[in-house]
């Protein structure tokens, strides 16, 4: 008996597709894979009132060895509901959102598992009007679960070199942006390292910044490798991001992009091989999405920004910081929301390197924030500036940290909820002040005297975990602000402290 509820992954499927790791056993097979093809087309029938056989959808991949394997399977379910496929082999997860406008179709699927390890794979799904949400997941395995599907003649699949085309828009998008006198070459001068870290991405270098006069030397592992031998494919990750650094200041560049496995998200490195990530990544997309917005529009961003980027954004830029909850489809709706009810959104955008900009249909696209942020360096560079000088009234945090407090009460939301109620008692007991502004969980601010900093105590949005992050505006204050929550922590129970009291030794 399949559990298909288990495959749910906020607004995504997961599992795994390649078996040998312990633990880990097999459960994205063939059958499966296409059982959820076939659910996604009756479920995109309802939605858009046509037979199965009168839809057409795209499939995508990213560099994942079991992506062939369940490109077949995914194949296969379609064209048994009489629907035409187009099948775009490697490309990024937005292109296979923009390929529902562009080829067009009436809904994509892209196989994808992020910056998940090797072995593990999924499924991300579109219409023309975005990404599916969480409860549109929920009723698509709920029809995996019934299996009531009706054949249907007129299936076809055909290859499609979607991506090209995808690459050609972000060309124009910067010679358009750049309107440089060598119109068609305007990174000419521009040296640009890339890494793609054997994901979807490597185009990037070779069909968008090559073909514009950019000097790609030093880009790295922009070959497709589902093994991923060289590093993970993270904007997040430290080893990651130390190797683009390296190797933007060993060819020396003048920027250094980095990108996810299917490029839904980026990271950026300065010339002087100084990350331009989290808060100064969200403060870099703010000033380019604020600089033509009308005052006061709004940047959304997850609830772990810093207090620093909160006064860039607002007293520097001119905007207005709302602060959400993690998740960077939360970040996205919350956005949306916002513009729906006639507040100016341009920007939602998390401290993970998901970014998504109206002008561009609220996709979060890492090639597209890279595309914007190439063309406001090449106009800066007009006026002898760079990047960096455009974020330098940032005020960041001198250090921070993040501990994991697991959960083992068998509710876990409602235990995770308790804490936090009783945690913004214990922090008015102690005259701390609780921000306002927190869409998740309970924000502390700590004093000059009693760490410096802040500290941010949450629920995660699917696992039995709270995370508590934690930042200081002096060397040594994190470990004075968890010395501060130690005993409120500990005093429960149901809460693995371990990691508190391991940081604390």
């Amino acid at each position: 008996m399949i559990d298909w509820k288990h495959f749910k992954s906020g607004t995504d499927i997961r599992g795994v597709a390649i078996d040998g790791v312990a633990g880990e056993p097999l459960d994205l097979t063939d059958d499966v894979v296409e059982t959820m093809a076939r659910a996604f087309a009756a479920w995109l029938s309802e939605k858009t009132g046509k037979p199965t056989a009168s839809l057409s959808v795209s499939v995508g991949r990213d560099s994942r060895l079991s992506g062939p394997r369940l490109r077949d399977a995914v194949c296969r379910g379609l064209v048994k509901s009489g629907v035409t496929v187009k099948e775009c082999g490697l490309a990024s997860t937005p292109a296979m959102f923009m390929s529902t406008l562009d080829l067009p179709c009436d809904g994509a699927i892209q196989l994808t598992a992020s910056h998940h390890p090797f072995h593990r794979n999924g499924l991300k799904f579109f219409r023309p009007t975005g990404g599916l949400e969480g409860t549109d997941i929920a009723a698509i395995l709920k029809l995996c679960e019934k299996g009531d599907f009706t054949d249907a003649e007129g299936g076809s699949c055909t290859p499609t070199d979607y991506m090209p085309q995808y690459a050609k828009r972000l060309r124009d998008l910067i010679c358009e942006g750049v309107n440089a006198d060598d119109y068609d070459h305007p990174l000419g001068g521009f040296r640009i390292v890339v890494d793609a870290g054997n994901g979807a991405g490597g185009f990037y270098a070779n069909d968008v910044l090559a073909p514009l006069g950019a000097d790609i030397t030093g880009s790295q592992f922009l070959d497709p490798d589902g093994r991923f031998p060289n590093h993970i494919p993270n904007p997040e990750d430290a080893d990651a991001m130390r190797s683009v650094c390296e190797a933007t200041v060993n060819a020396g560049a003048d920027l250094g992009v980095i990108f996810d496995t299917d490029v839904d998200r980026a990271g950026c490195v300065g010339a002087d091989g100084r990350e331009i990530n989290r808060n100064r990544l969200v403060a870099l997309a703010a000033a380019i999405a604020l600089e033509n917005a009308p005052k006061g529009s709004t940047v959304v961003t997850d609830s772990v920004t810093s207090d620093g980027l909160k006064s860039f954004i607002e007293d520097t830029l001119g905007g207005k910081h709302c602060r959400f909850k993690r998740g960077y489809k939360n970040v996205i709706n919350e956005a949306i929301r916002l513009c729906d009810a006639g507040e100016y959104a341009p920007l939602a955008i998390e401290t993970s390197g998901h970014a998504a900009l109206k002008e561009n249909y609220f996709l979060d696209d890492g090639a597209y924030l890279s595309t914007r942020i190439l063309i406001k360096a090449a106009c800066l560079r007009r006026e002898g500036k760079t990047l960096s000088d455009l974020i330098a009234s940032l005020k960041e945090p001198v250090e921070g940290k993040e501990l994991r407090f697991g959960i083992k009460a068998a509710d876990f939301r409602a235990y995770g909820t308790d804490v936090l109620t009783k945690l913004e008692a214990f922090a008015a007991d102690n005259g701390w002040k609780v921000a306002d502004d927190s869409a998740e969980g309970v924000r502390i601010s700590f004093p000059a005297d009693a760490g410096n900093g802040w500290a941010l105590l949450r629920l995660s949005v699917h696992d039995p975990v709270m995370p508590m992050n934690i930042e200081s505006d002096e060397e040594g204050g994190c470990l004075v602000i968890a010395s501060k929550l130690r005993g409120f922590m500990e005093q429960f129970d149901e809460l693995d402290c371990s990691k508190m009291a391991a940081y604390l030794a």
